[in-house]
């Protein structure tokens, strides 16, 4: 057994407890059906010296997780990923602190695998056997991978345009793909319809409660990366947003802990010119964002996102920590990875690339400081991408 501290299960919004044994997907009352949070019971001596020991992969933090019994756990040896200093990009912009945490090295080489490899050990815990879900690629991808390793059955709906070895990928791992001529929004509602009965257990992005526990461990390995403390500024390439969420998430269940004294980030959520909701909800001092009609094609496949689910969550991380919503150019981001990729010897993905052309913009407005430490966050490797890019 793990021991973990989790207890339940509570609505973002209105606050309706739920019950952790049972399979929950999102708040059931009416008018309200936003994403369900999970919750846990910190004792107050719960000292991080216990993870000196433990294996670097992200359930070194097992008692903050939801998984109750380690049986149940569904691994490929996700997270833990370098939190590398990139001196070159920083002298560029006359920074002193600037870091990348690099999802890239996660299994099926995106950050997409902390999130699934979560829901999929949950979902076993919980007794389920086959699984749906939307993608633009890599979560496809890491929800085979584990639906595989746990002899699960997944069923993937995918974009026409993915690039193809997002799609050769799912198949090697068995899934079953059907593609879709239009958006991930597309996908999600073909889905729905071929789902009507519940058959598959959908685990689309905050519509089931635990990517976002696989995904908060990004904020709890960049805290203990940056030795107990956050940095100044993070910025995140936000489509579907349940990593920034989730790092927020992380820093505060931290304070609880007393595992911090403080949590100074501003969080900056990044997005294409061609697909910015929460860009633009965020300029009008909105709680919620509204479907951005008629999404430009992006070679950042992940950033083509017109609604998010947690968009109310995703704003209220940027009100709560003082951020900022930037939107950037699609022209820009392939230039950027070849920036990033002559400067340190790092081939990130478009959407990474999109955090590094909003850091010059942030800093071009002196919007960042030169002595603040500042982390961008590089969700998937390139490789990924080559038809995009070529």
């Amino acid at each position: 057994m793990t021991n973990s501290f989790f207890s339940h299960l509570a609505c973002s919004y209105c606050g309706t407890e739920y019950d952790k044994a049972e399979i929950n997907t999102f708040c059931r009352k009416d008018n309200c059906h936003q994403p369900l949070l999970a919750k846990y019971h910190f004792p107050t001596d719960f000292d991080k010296k216990i993870l000196r020991e433990r294996s670097s992969t992200m359930w070194r933090y097992k008692e903050l997780l939801p998984v109750e019994d380690s049986q149940n756990i569904v691994s490929l040896g996700e997270g833990m990923t370098p939190l590398l200093e990139v001196p070159q990009m920083a002298a560029k912009l006359g920074l002193k602190n600037l870091f990348l945490k690099e999802e890239g090295m996660n299994p099926t080489a995106s950050f997409k695998a902390r999130g699934l490899a979560m829901a999929i050990s949950k979902a076993r815990e919980l007794g389920v056997s086959k699984c749906t879900i939307p993608t633009a690629g890599n979560a496809g991808s890491a929800l085979s991978a584990y639906c595989a390793k746990a002899k699960m059955e997944a069923h993937v709906f995918m974009p026409k345009e993915t690039p193809d070895v997002f799609k050769i990928e799912c198949r090697a791992f068995g899934a079953n793909l059907k593609i879709v001529d239009g958006t991930i929004s597309d996908c999600a509602n073909l889905m729905s319809l071929q789902n009507s009965g519940n058959q598959w257990f959908d685990v689309s992005t905050l519509k089931e409660p635990y990517r976002l526990e696989g995904k908060k461990t990004l904020g709890y390995e960049i805290a203990e990366q940056m030795n107990w403390e956050t940095p100044d500024v993070l910025i995140y390439p936000t489509g579907g947003g349940t990593g920034l969420i989730g790092i927020w998430k992380a820093f505060q269940e931290m304070m609880e802990l007393k595992w911090l004294k403080k949590v100074r980030t501003r969080m900056v959520a990044v997005q294409v010119e061609g697909c910015h909701p929460i860009v633009s909800a965020f300029e009008n001092g909105s709680p919620s964002a509204k479907v951005f009609d008629h999404p430009a094609t992006t070679i950042a496949n992940g950033l083509r996102v017109p609604k998010a689910f947690g968009d109310r969550l995703i704003l209220k991380a940027l009100y709560e920590s003082k951020g900022t919503a930037v939107s950037v150019r699609d022209e820009a981001l392939k230039a950027g990875i070849e920036e990033i990729a002559a400067e340190e010897g790092l081939f990130v993905c478009p959407e990474g690339a999109a955090t590094w052309v909003a850091l010059k913009k942030l800093v071009d407005q002196n919007w960042i400081q030169a002595d603040e430490k500042v982390v961008l966050l590089n969700t998937g490797s390139a490789y990924k991408y080559i038809e995009n890019l070529s």
